[in-house]
């Protein structure tokens, strides 16, 4: 018997994999500290991102797939992940078990969007319905990182509902893997914030390796 990575709490991962919130951590504010002002390009290019989306969210909330099109896809786009070094992968399936702890069952889902620098689980992006909370997403997104096949103990994850945009940063010590996330940024209301987002997500990029890919 498995369990759903959708229907995950942050209790749950606390209790079963030891998992740890680190309030102290200000990764992303300090980010936003060191990146350059945006192109105008990449201004317009956020600015028709809100107008598509403000279009498709007249009548009802656009689901998940529409998130991913509209927000998830332009943002990648705009910060240099479909690019090289970068390649994409998608729906990508993982499986979460505890060891030693025959009892608890083995978490199974699917990553909605998973950035993947060579075998290198790099970025997970995680897009909910936006008739949800984005904070209903940190726990998904974080077992996903929890089970990503790397020796890498330190993993980036960026949740969104299409109106906002935050992330998280785990670190995957044992046996208490601490996680930091950052604020809530606002996409639509907010012009600001928008850009803010797009900045983070262009760092993100310096940190990760740049050596090409044959």
């Amino acid at each position: 018997m498995t369990t759903n990575a959708r229907t995950l709490t942050l209790t749950n991962l606390r209790h079963n994999f030891g998992v740890r919130l680190n309030p102290n951590d200000s990764f992303f504010a300090q980010w936003l500290k060191q990146v350059p002002p945006l192109t105008e390009a990449e201004q317009q290019g956020l600015e028709r991102l809100t107008r598509n989306y403000t279009y498709l969210s007249q009548e009802d909330p656009p689901l998940e797939e529409v998130v991913k099109l509209v927000v998830v896809s332009p943002l990648l786009d705009l910060a240099d992940f479909y690019q090289p070094p970068f390649l994409i992968r998608t729906e990508v399936g993982t499986t979460l078990e505890v060891a030693d702890e025959p009892d608890i069952s083995p978490i199974q889902g699917k990553i909605d969007i998973l950035v993947v620098q060579e075998t290198l689980w790099i970025l997970a992006i995680e897009s909910k319905p936006a008739r949800l909370d984005v904070t209903a997403g940190i726990p998904q997104a974080l077992t996903y990182l929890l089970s990503a096949p790397t020796s890498q103990s330190v993993l980036y994850g960026m949740v969104t509902n299409g109106r906002e945009v935050l992330f998280v940063r785990l670190y995957r010590s044992q046996p208490s893997p601490q996680y930091s996330r950052s604020l809530t940024y606002r996409l639509l209301e907010n012009a600001q914030e928008r850009e803010q987002v797009l900045q983070g997500l262009k760092y993100l990029g310096t940190l990760l390796p740049t050596e090409a890919l044959p």
